[in-house]
């Protein structure tokens, strides 16, 4: 419908310029002028896609100005005017205006493009400045259409009037408009107001590194929905001993990190990733796998761990890529066994089981629901890039298992789906949507007693508290270079701070819904965990949701829409072992839900702990300490590795030492 308003305004523009019609032209003009403000404002995908076919906005806005000339000609013709010479040398000139504009805007992204990009990192030491308006340097096109609108309603004026003086007048405003956004934009070329240059701030770089002395970090690199596998590991990653730091490859991934007191660092290019080479970063750890990574594990001085970002029985949790890295810490027995299994060229010396660090804060099984309701956890895996049938249960066995769970009017059901849901397969997202149109109208046949406004108002402050400790604000111009100088280095104490608060928010959060609710939770908060910790039942597929809520002990399901038996689905994946298996029609769910009522009917609790130890690991050390052990393990290795290339190279002539910059004996303690 946009489309065929912009393209019947435009033909409109095409007849009225060959059989002049000023109301006509006027009319038509408008349309495609409000058309245009309707797809910056709310189409933007329109808006990408004319792009694509040539047709953008400065292609349609030149055209529309160049038909109401034709227009205006066609006029002068029939009224023996004259006059129309000086609008259009200003109008050429405003055109020539908005290119320099734009020839200019290139010069100065290009210059305010830094080698390397940082977050909590003090930048004092570099001459960042803030960006110009987006409107000068980013958005060509949103540009013309605000400058060029009192051209386009100056030659609009000289049709309906007859007198070329409008359009002398608009043309004028839009150009003089035009030459004030040139002077705006070209200051920012001045020496005292230009971004450094490329070789300033790797020399300013090279410096923090020698005096921070990075000891170890993780490595990550990814789309933009991928950031939840990185964010995973910022916790135990900051509780280690020594000096983390966060290596990044995507200018976006910067501000898709969580609120973290690890320095960050974005590092686009390869030959520029390589100056960690000489630093003194002994380890990287990395929750995936990514294009980008091979670039990296070429750094003879770093060892690197793969420590993905959840394990499950997937064929993704023992990618042969893993035998890449120097050596691959997983959480359990379990997992050491699903790689000697699946013989991807994983050496059994190389793996290290550290545990599941990010599990240290989940609640342990008490036994029967203590409430009047029962908090069921569904947290359905996406249905992965491979089309089995087997992945994910949203699109076979969802809204079964729903209907299931609402029949019961004891059951409270948490409803959170995994981001990616409906990204491969639409028939997964249809299905994702009608399972939350199911809780939405059970929700409307449900009454209770509601929390009262002052629990609403708790977690309102709380929130507010949460964001400004964990949220940058930024202008809406700002680009990368100015983010990077607001985002220096945090203050003292605000990690402690953001703990309490995070604790704070999530009471509040629970307090502040009907006990009766069912919930459908897609926000980053609360996160699986806080779910978990809520939780009487979870059901959920295979995937490294049910590993990670095996630290709770608690009674888990999950749904069988693989095709096999139970037998063989039970023997394929050991995960399940400890579950119950509920078929696509859902009819085991009300048994399930009189087992986990009453302990005495639970016969898997015996199991549960014993496959909790193998996919876990033991509870003592915990999980951090061994992540820690771990990690200092793998920085002493790098040290003597070092220190072994180190007196090799001594003995060749020419030969430059491998020695990192600093104290060569620095460990991570």
């Amino acid at each position: 419908m946009v489309t065929a308003l912009l393209a019947v305004s435009f033909l409109t523009l095409a007849v009225t310029a060959v059989v002049p019609n000023v109301p006509a032209m006027i009319a038509a003009a408008v349309v495609s002028i409000a058309v245009e403000v309707f797809l910056y404002r709310s189409q933007r995908g329109l808006v990408a896609m004319f792009a694509k076919m040539h047709v953008d906005t400065t292609v349609r806005h030149l055209l529309r100005d160049l038909l109401i000339v034709v227009a205006l000609v066609r006029l002068q013709e029939q009224n023996d005017e004259s006059g129309l010479a000086a609008p259009l040398l200003v109008l050429l000139a405003f055109y020539g205006l908005h290119f320099a504009i734009q020839a200019v805007s290139v010069v100065v992204r290009r210059a305010r493009t830094t080698p390397v990009l940082t977050r909590n990192i003090d930048t004092s030491g570099l001459p960042l400045t803030a960006a110009p308006p987006a409107l000068l340097l980013r958005r060509p096109g949103h540009r013309l259409l605000i400058l060029g609108l009192p051209a386009t309603a100056g030659l609009l004026g000289a049709g309906a009037s007859g007198e070329a003086l409008w359009g002398v007048a608009g043309v004028g405003v839009s150009a003089l408009a035009a030459l004030a956004g040139l002077v705006v934009l070209g200051s920012h070329l001045l020496p005292g107001r230009r971004s450094p240059s490329e070789a300033a701030v790797l020399k300013w770089f090279d410096k923090w590194l020698a005096e921070y002395k990075p000891t170890h970090g993780m490595y990550f690199s990814g789309g933009a929905a991928s950031a939840y596998q990185a964010n995973m590991w910022l916790d135990p990653l900051a509780k280690l001993d020594g000096r983390p730091v966060i290596v990044l490859r995507e200018r976006f991934m910067m501000q898709k990190i969580t609120a973290t007191d690890i320095p960050i660092v974005c590092l686009p290019q390869v030959h520029h990733l390589m100056r960690l080479e000489h630093s003194t970063l002994q380890a990287l750890i990395h929750p995936s796998n990514s294009g980008k990574t091979s670039q990296v594990l070429r750094i003879p001085t770093i060892k690197h761990t793969f420590v993905n970002h959840g394990e499950s029985d997937k064929l993704s949790s023992c990618n042969p890529y893993a035998k890449a890295y120097d050596e691959v810490w997983v959480a359990g027995p379990e997992a050491r066994e699903r790689y000697a299994l699946a013989d991807v060229g994983v050496e059994d010396k190389d793996i290290v089981e550290i545990g599941r660090p990010q599990l240290d804060g989940i609640v342990t099984y008490k036994g029967a629901p203590q409430g009047e309701y029962t908090d069921v956890l569904y947290a359905p895996t996406w249905e992965g890039w491979d089309g089995n049938p087997g992945n994910t249960s949203v699109v076979a066995a969802g809204e079964n298992l729903v209907r299931a769970l609402l029949a019961d009017p004891k059951v409270r059901l948490v409803y959170k789906p995994h981001p990616l849901t409906g990204s491969v397969d639409p028939r997964a997202g249809a299905a994702d949507l009608r399972i939350r149109e199911l809780i939405l109208a059970a929700n409307r046949r449900r009454t209770g007693p509601r929390p009262g406004p002052e629990a609403v108002a708790e977690l309102a402050r709380r929130t507010a508290e949460l964001d400004r400790l964990t949220t940058s604000t930024f202008r809406e111009s700002a680009d990368n270079l100015e983010r990077m100088m607001l985002q220096t280095a945090p203050e003292p104490g605000r990690a402690a701070a953001v703990t309490a608060a995070t604790s704070a928010w999530v009471e509040a959060y629970w307090a502040a819904l009907p006990e009766w609710e069912h919930q459908i939770v897609t926000d980053a908060r609360p996160d699986i965990q806080t779910c978990f910790n809520r939780a009487d039942l979870l059901i959920s597929d295979v995937s490294s949701v049910i590993s990670d809520y095996m630290a709770s002990g608690k009674p888990y399901a999950v749904a069988n829409t693989s095709g096999l038996s139970e037998t063989a689905f039970r023997e394929a994946f050991p995960t399940v072992r400890a579950a119950t298996v509920l078929t696509p029609d859902a009819t085991g769910v009300p048994a399930l839900l009189e087992r986990v009522r009453d302990p005495e009917l639970d016969d898997l609790q015996e199991a549960r702990a014993e496959l909790k130890l193998r996919l876990l690991g033991p509870s003592e050390p915990p999980s951090q300490v061994r992540f820690n052990e771990a990690m200092r393990a793998l920085c002493e290795s790098a040290l003597q590795h070092r220190r072994r290339m180190t007196e090799r190279e001594a003995h060749i002539p020419g030969q430059r030492a491998a020695a990192p910059s600093g104290d060569p004996e620095l460990t991570t303690g």
